[in-house]
């Protein structure tokens, strides 16, 4: 037997005594040491087993509301109302309504502008002028009372003459003659005016003369005679070449009307502001008018028979 096996037995129990004692003590300071915490896995680690399926997501934390500051606290209604209408946000049924809107006001605007353009010779005229128009509109409304009372008289005589047949012949040969006047079948004469337009650049065109025609004619003109052709209510007027056709028949400057009516309506009628003569004048036209007791028109026209109507009577 050797020497380390001849250990006294109680060597040996000493010996396991501080083993045991050893691991009793080691178990002690387990005991009184804090308890192990875990390794935290990385989140690269953790976001593969998130994704797994069966497995809940844990809800992320949401961020904390900034406050807001203090002006945008403290804004008061119209603030409020400002930034809800600007900037605009524009529908079509807005954009439709805008459209019509807008198209009514252009209209209203264009019907003023139009209003203002013919009043604005009015306007800017003398004061003699003025009272030159209220004076020939004045005239206008007498003659048509005198022709009301004329066509009351005519009836008077028919309702009480003894001898309605003769009478009623009397006033049918005057009315004869009074419409073959105004149709350009006879002659006429009586006080009037003359009026002459020299064209020397031939800027004058039909539509001026046709004016001229319209405000004599409105004027009280009762026979118009322009270059040896007859003015009626069907003559028409075309530009030709450097002259002017009447009823197909051309004639050239310079433009000479003789005009049956009463002088003192006709001439102021065509020297009305913004009228006959102002608007041949801007053409670098010359325009002389004269006023005579005695003008002769004897150009006729050949009575035409309707095509279609006739008299209700037949």
């Amino acid at each position: 037997m050797s020497d380390h096996d001849r250990t006294p037995a109680g060597e040996q129990g000493d010996a396991r005594t501080s083993r045991d004692g050893g691991s009793a003590s080691g178990s002690g300071l387990r005991k009184e040491l804090p308890q192990e915490v875990p390794p935290v896995a990385p989140a690269a680690e953790e976001a593969p087993r998130e994704s797994e399926p069966g497995r809940e997501r844990a809800p992320e934390p949401q961020p904390d509301p900034e406050p807001q500051p203090e002006s945008e606290a403290r804004l008061t209604g119209r603030q409020r109302l400002v930034q809800g209408l600007w900037p605009p946000r524009v529908t079509r049924a807005q954009l439709i309504v805008a459209v019509l809107l807008f198209g009514l006001g252009f209209g209203l605007a264009v019907q003023v502008a139009s209003n203002s353009d013919s009043d604005s010779a009015l306007r800017g005229a003398r004061q003699e002028d003025l009272v030159r128009i209220l004076d020939e509109l004045d005239d206008r409304t007498q003659r048509l009372e005198d022709e009301k009372q004329g066509l009351e008289k005519q009836r008077d005589e028919l309702e009480n003459s003894s001898d309605q047949a003769e009478e009623a012949r009397k006033q049918t040969i005057e009315k004869e003659r009074q419409l073959g006047i105004l149709a350009g079948t006879v002659a006429a004469q009586g006080p009037g005016i003359t009026m002459t337009i020299q064209d020397t650049k031939a800027a004058v065109e039909a539509d001026m003369l046709l004016d001229a025609i319209q405000e004599l004619r409105a004027a009280g003109a009762e026979a118009i005679q322009v270059n040896g052709v007859r003015v009626v209510a069907g003559t028409y007027l075309t530009d030709s070449g450097k002259g002017v056709g009447v009823d197909g028949n051309k004639i050239n400057a310079p433009y000479r009307f003789k005009v049956i009516g009463k002088p003192q309506d006709l001439e102021p009628a065509l020297n009305i502001p913004g009228g006959v003569v102002q608007t041949l004048e801007k053409e670098h036209a010359t325009v002389m008018i004269e006023r005579s007791t005695k003008i002769v028109v004897d150009a006729l026209r050949a009575a035409k028979r309707p095509d279609y109507a006739r008299s209700s009577s037949q």
